[in-house]
């Protein structure tokens, strides 16, 4: 069973920076698409960037590229969301999810297992 902690989140004003970790355990392969997803109140769950364990590859939704960088720490088993240049619409509750698939997907359905979430607030 794969299990997903997502940490790093908080309130910053609207310029600043974050970075997201989420740290995985219960692998059995180092083969998983590794995605981060937000949701603000009232809104559908939003990919914004995924990453293939094995080899580094990503994708990044429109809306979040040249301010969003996704990379990996494969000794820790923990993917980070570095986020800059925050904009007050990017306030939102931020998952980590997990798939066993080489395909990077940035819909919520494709993933099987979730972290709890990470309160992300920006204000103007």
């Amino acid at each position: 069973q794969v299990q997903l902690v997502e940490s790093g989140g908080g309130s910053v004003q609207a310029g600043g920076s974050l970075t997201l970790s989420c740290a995985a355990s219960g692998y059995t392969a180092n083969h998983y698409c590794m995605g981060w997803f937000r949701q603000a109140t009232g809104k559908e769950r939003e990919g914004v960037a995924a990453i293939y364990t094995s080899g580094g590859s990503t994708y990044y939704a429109d809306s979040v590229k040249g301010r969003f960088t996704i990379t990996q720490d494969d000794a820790k088993n923990t993917v980070y969301l570095q986020m800059n240049s925050l904009k007050p619409e990017y306030s939102a509750m931020y998952y980590c999810a997990a798939r066993p698939s080489y395909r990077l997907g940035l819909k919520a359905a494709g993933y099987k297992w979730w972290g709890q979430g990470t309160q992300v607030t920006v204000s103007s």
